[in-house]
């Protein structure tokens, strides 16, 4: 019993080297604790460096841009007219892009002036072919009125419009649904300047600038020659506010809008 005693004590032995298990103690412990808080410590200062590195306030690169930036969309009504070109200078001059609803014999008398508008990066919407309230009209008379602008549009620009605006707004279930067939949402505004009654380039620019607000939608007319003259101290107006003027597909941020949609809602 002494013998296998010494033998299980004395742990494994060979060549006079003797090799004795020790279990964990105090030191042990401390040890593995110490590399647990100094792996902890490191994960911290790497956030917060992170963190430093993204000041506050900073938004990410790949948001929609008008998450990151104040937009408004300025929307003209019933061109190409011979007051358009005035009103695409100042646009340029300011970068600022908008979005255009055309009516379809303007476009097919005016079908360079159209290219200028798309080529100078602003949305082209439908605005029917002579400015009917659809809610007036029969639905074959309804289909004519948008099917051929949309035509003439892809004739003209190579491209079908994304948008319809209804006449003085004039719409309901029934042009809902039929613009639903044809494929295109409906676009109404935030604020109507009702620059076509004012015809007084002071007060369009005020009633622009009361209307103003971020990602708003602002129904104008480029056949009013004191909105195209109020233009330029409107957007420099503007700016100084920070707004960025965009199309109405900038503002969208990459929503589709359905076929026969009201945008924006109504009460809105």
């Amino acid at each position: 019993m002494w013998r296998k005693a010494r033998i299980v004590m004395a742990g494994a032995c060979a060549a006079g080297v003797c090799v004795v298990p020790t279990a964990a103690g105090p030191a042990t412990a401390a040890t593995a604790e110490a590399a647990v808080s100094a792996k902890a410590a490191t994960a911290e200062a790497a956030a917060v460096s992170a963190k430093a590195a993204t000041p506050a306030g900073v938004k990410k690169k790949d948001e929609p841009y008008c998450a990151r930036y104040k937009c408004i969309a300025l929307t003209f009504d019933d061109g190409p007219w011979p007051y358009t070109p005035a009103l695409l200078d100042t646009l340029k001059k300011h970068k600022a892009k908008a979005t255009f609803f055309l009516l379809g014999r303007k476009v097919a008398y005016r079908p360079e002036l159209t290219r200028r508008i798309y080529e100078e990066g602003h949305d082209i919407g439908n605005h029917t072919w002579t400015h009917p309230s659809l809610t007036d009209l029969s639905d074959g008379e309804v289909f004519e009125e948008v099917s051929s602008t949309s035509n003439i549009i892809n004739q003209t620009i190579g491209k079908m419009p994304d948008y319809m605006r209804p006449p003085n707004g004039a719409t309901d279930s029934r042009i809902a649904s039929l613009m639903a067939d044809l494929g295109l949402p409906q676009i109404l505004w935030t604020g109507s300047t009702l620059d076509w009654q004012a015809r007084d380039t002071k007060v369009i620019a005020q009633r622009t600038l009361k209307l103003a607000k971020r990602n708003g939608v602002i129904l104008l007319h480029d056949i009013v020659p004191e909105t195209v003259k109020a233009m330029p101290g409107v957007l420099t107006a503007l700016e100084k506010q920070h707004y960025k003027f965009v199309t109405l597909t900038t503002l969208l941020q990459g929503r589709k809008l359905r076929p026969g949609e009201v945008y924006p809602p109504r009460g809105k």
